[in-house]
């Protein structure tokens, strides 16, 4: 069987080339291992999925070519794919920072991507393997075959659109990046990213004992500082700014945390202890942060148990500045199983910014998250699937 373009891959990207490819008049078939579309967009977002941010701009995305991601999202924008939703009578909010939200359930965004595919005309054959792909002798139509558990199909253009490594219980695979390096395309070396730090030894006993606390801060990682909430797990560390730090992170380098950021700590203490308070250490701290860190923390630094006249001032400023500049150093992060996103991918230098195309391999596409681009926590990623798979729906 011919069509004239074939996705690997029903997630977001893949669906939006599809589409797009559908509106132009080609005719369209996506194949996905899933019995069932848009399997990650489904469990995004606490189910309500983070579909795009208002601010999605190049400085969000990490790439070895940070100038890579800059066409696709200048053509096809947030307000782009917000002007989309509209369209669909799909009531959405913004959480905060931009990040954009389904009022009710991410089913939404898969139905709108399904009832556009399906007015272009899109086939899908679902709950079927991979079994092949080869590259045909001479040009024309039949530039590729693909041969699956569905039957084989000869296309003249084909779209590897089937995400990274990260959160493999939904099926993921390194597919994508194996296909590249058979057609002799270089690939960066991946990591599982916006996910939770863990810690050895000493620090993940200390955090264990706080599991569940959450603190607003800036983390700071990689040169780029991040305000939002810290969550201490029994192995490490989580919540939003961990996960933003974790996409700039690299093995063996520190993080730095400033729990009470635009708070002259040291100078509160000196104050209170001008004015002769002889409350103890750790009950003040309780009045900045949660209790239960206030007491872990001064226990750590052996100031637990002493009011404020007994602490030193050099013991005062030394808890301050760790305070406000609290180094740690991962063992890791928690891993595939868990990140929201694979770092690294198809190298970008190997496809033209501007459709997508592998320009050793013409007629082969990547779009979404199988290529070296990797946006921030809060909507960015979706946003790149978006644009991305429509630059790729105007030239398939």
């Amino acid at each position: 069987m011919h069509t004239d373009v074939l996705i690997i891959g029903a997630g977001a990207a893949g669906m939006m080339c599809a589409f797009q490819a559908g509106r132009r008049g080609r005719s369209v078939l996506v194949l996905d291992h899933a019995p069932k579309l848009g399997g990650k967009i489904l469990i995004s977002g606490g189910g309500r999925c983070n579909f795009t941010n208002t601010g999605a701009g190049p400085a969000n995305y990490v790439s070895r070519n940070p100038h890579f991601c800059k066409s696709a999202l200048s053509r096809y924008t947030a307000a782009d794919f917000i002007e989309l939703v509209r369209s669909h009578g799909i009531a959405f909010h913004e959480k905060k920072l931009g990040q954009l939200f389904c009022d009710e359930s991410a089913r939404a965004i898969v139905g709108l991507l399904k009832a556009e595919c399906d007015q272009a005309g899109v086939r899908f054959e679902l709950g079927c393997r991979i079994e092949s792909v080869a590259r045909q002798s001479g040009s024309g139509p039949g530039r590729f075959e693909v041969a699956s558990t569905a039957g084989r199909f000869t296309t003249e253009s084909l779209v590897i659109a089937t995400g990274g490594l990260s959160l493999p219980k939904l099926g993921a695979t390194g597919f994508g990046h194996e296909l590249a390096r058979q057609f002799g395309l270089k690939v960066v070396e991946t990591a599982p990213a916006l996910d939770g730090f863990v810690f050895a030894g000493s620090e993940s006993a200390f955090f264990a004992r706080l599991a569940g606390l959450s603190i607003d801060c800036v983390i700071s990682c990689g040169g780029l500082s991040f305000r939002e909430n810290i969550l201490f797990t029994h192995s490490g560390l989580s919540g939003p700014a961990a996960l933003q730090a974790s996409l700039h992170w690299r093995a063996g380098e520190p993080v730095v945390i400033d729990l009470l950021p635009g708070h002259a700590t040291l100078d509160w203490l000196f104050v209170k202890k001008r004015e002769g308070n002889r409350s103890i250490l750790k009950n003040l701290l309780a009045e900045l942060l949660p209790a239960r860190f206030a007491e872990a923390y001064c226990e750590r630094n052996r100031v637990s148990g002493l009011p404020l006249p007994q602490v030193s001032g050099a013991a005062l400023e030394a808890l301050c500045v760790a305070l406000h500049a609290w180094e740690l150093r991962p063992a890791g992060t928690v891993g595939y199983s868990k990140a929201e996103v694979t770092r690294g991918g198809v190298d970008t230098d190997e496809l033209s910014s501007k459709t997508m195309e592998a320009r050793k391999a013409p007629g082969l596409y990547f779009v979404g998250e199988v290529m070296d681009v990797t946006g921030w926590l809060g909507g960015y990623n979706f946003q790149w699937a978006w644009s991305s798979g429509w630059a790729a729906g105007q030239a398939v």
